[in-house]
């Protein structure tokens, strides 16, 4: 069976539900007929111009992305610049975008689950819940199996991530034990990762504040990028979605956006 657009959408609304995304959130469909029938999903963090390009390439008529494509009420559409541009070609190329943002951040089994089943965490726990909503919530929080030195650990998220480097702050010479996770940018979730016991808070966009609030506590911060933590983990919740498209014996095909380049680059 080729599913619809609007069987896939239902379909994330049960893997995150559009009740767990931020107030500030836009996801869900962007572009698209909810009637169209979707045989190829290309998947991808954000929803660029080359993206877009990639899943006309490969066949595709649904770009799924992290990021939404839209974020704030449209009033003016400059089709000449981001993101009228990606949606001009989308309406004229025939292909839907839909997003899976901070829903997804906070639903069980998506970003920051997968985030801390790559580092190998063991009894995690959800690090800030949300109200009437048990395994719901941002960032997760768990226990190495061993423990490991700061520099052991950074190799170790340098080698999952993909990233050539990561900032430090905090203790270098600590043990770590208990690990929390949040994708993306989880500076703000210094605090309440070191109430919880962690040793170290693994996330990106850390700022100056941030690295000072760590040191503060004695806890280390490392920042792996807002990229390459999202970057990994969506590729991963790409893979795990095509078994469930599997399972429910639908006809789809995955395919990931081959360019793994942060847009924040060193000069």
């Amino acid at each position: 069976m080729t599913p619809t657009l609007e069987d896939i959408l239902d379909l994330l609304e049960e893997v995150a539900p559009s009740g767990l995304a931020a107030s500030w959130d836009n996801p869900g469909l962007q572009v698209g007929r909810r009637r169209a029938r979707i045989g190829k999903i290309h998947f991808a963090l954000d929803p660029t111009p080359a993206a877009l390009k990639s899943a006309g390439d490969q066949g595709c008529e649904l770009l799924l992305t992290h990021h939404p494509l839209i974020f704030r009420p449209v009033s003016c559409l400059d089709l000449s610049a981001y993101p009228g541009n990606v949606i001009l070609d989308a309406v004229k190329s025939d292909i839907s975008v839909v997003s899976v943002h901070t829903n997804l951040d906070a639903a069980r089994g998506g970003i920051n689950d997968i985030l801390a089943d790559l580092m190998g965490l063991a009894s995690v726990e959800v690090l800030e819940e949300m109200d009437g909503m048990p395994g719901a919530g941002m960032g997760r929080i768990g226990r190495l199996p061993r423990a490991m030195e700061v520099p052991v650990f950074a190799e170790k998220v340098k080698r999952v991530m993909g990233c050539l480097r990561v900032g430090v702050a905090g203790p270098g010479d600590a043990v770590v034990r208990r690990v929390a996770v949040v994708g993306g940018s989880g500076g703000s979730f210094v605090s309440l990762a070191s109430e919880k016991g962690a040793d170290l808070l693994l996330t990106g966009d850390v700022g100056h504040h941030h690295a000072l609030s760590a040191e503060s506590a004695g806890m280390v911060l490392m920042d792996a990028g807002h990229f390459n933590t999202e970057r990994t983990a969506f590729e991963e919740f790409a893979r795990r979605m095509a078994k469930r498209f599997e399972a429910k014996g639908w006809a789809v095909s995955v395919s990931v956006h081959p360019d793994r380049r942060d847009p924040l680059r060193q000069a």
